[in-house]
């Protein structure tokens, strides 16, 4: 079981701290796709200390060029952002991690 401020206790999440370009950061670790093999796989983490409030970090594979040129069409991504995938093996992990993420709150 993890506390964080705002959200109270969560039992599903893991407790991490990256060292980041601007320090140490809390992340909590809500997992990874259950059919991955190991190491490198799609993740999900939840920003506990982000500027703004919460944010979600997810890894997975880059988009293709197909799905670039799609998606910029309707919401073309500015130079510090980038599109990836996730397997819908991934929403239970992502629903736990936005979950967390709402009771967490604005940190303002």
């Amino acid at each position: 079981m993890t506390d964080f401020p705002g959200c109270g206790t969560v039992s599903y999440a893991t407790p991490r701290n990256w060292l980041s370009p601007e320090g140490i950061m809390a992340l909590l670790f809500f997992g990874t796709d259950p059919n991955s093999g190991g190491g490198n796989c799609p993740a999900v983490w939840v920003d506990t200390e982000a500027a703004e409030g919460p944010e979600l970090v997810l890894q997975g594979k880059f988009a293709d060029a197909a799905t670039r040129a799609a998606y910029s069409q309707d919401s073309p991504p500015a130079d510090d952002e980038g599109v990836i995938r996730l397997s819908v093996r991934m929403i239970d992990q992502i629903r736990k991690a936005c979950d967390a993420a709402e009771a967490a709150g604005p940190q303002l």
